[in-house]
């Protein structure tokens, strides 16, 4: 391509961008400017950072939350000390320590250790230590289990008598 075409072109390219020379000149003026990213959240949360901002005009807005970073769900009342009171009342029945004794002193009559009466009634070994020991919650069927295998009964009045093996009447 000659000189005179190429100039021809390119005075063609100009004036089909708007003017002579005019969107060149634009792009060379354009400036952009990169600056460093503001602090992070935690960063401008930090008291350093509030009153750094606070020294330098700018509006700050700092709120406090209640009970923040603890374990508090609820405000306390006036009744707590109420409410404390009958939750400690509320437990469940233990069996009793003469329950447990009987247990003991009736398994040991036939000879037979806490596991071989745990596997006779089908229960788990410590089933049978929580019952002699007082800190089971009675089950009506365990102790129906424990009541047959040992022979003595454990429920009602005659608490340690010996059980009268009858047919249940249905």
């Amino acid at each position: 391509m000659s000189r005179e075409a190429a100039a021809t072109a390119g005075a063609v390219a100009q004036e089909g961008a708007g003017g002579v020379g005019a969107m060149a000149e634009s792009d060379w003026d354009t400036v952009t400017v990169l600056r460093k990213k503001g602090p992070s959240a935690a960063q401008a949360k930090s008291k350093q950072a509030v009153l750094a901002a606070q020294r330098r005009g700018e509006d700050v807005e700092t709120s406090k939350k209640w009970a923040a970073g603890q374990n508090k769900q609820h405000f306390i009342t006036k009744n707590t000390a109420k409410l404390d009171r009958e939750t400690e009342e509320l437990h469940h029945d233990r069996v009793s320590l003469e329950v447990g004794k009987v247990i003991q002193q009736g398994r040991q009559s036939k000879g037979m250790t806490q596991k071989d009466l745990a596997t006779k009634i089908n229960e788990k070994p410590q089933v049978i230590a929580d019952y002699e020991s007082g800190r089971a919650i009675p089950n009506n069927q365990v102790m129906g289990k424990i009541e047959r295998a040992i022979g003595l009964k454990l429920r009602g009045k005659d608490i340690g008598k010996p059980l009268e093996a009858g047919p249940k009447g249905k």
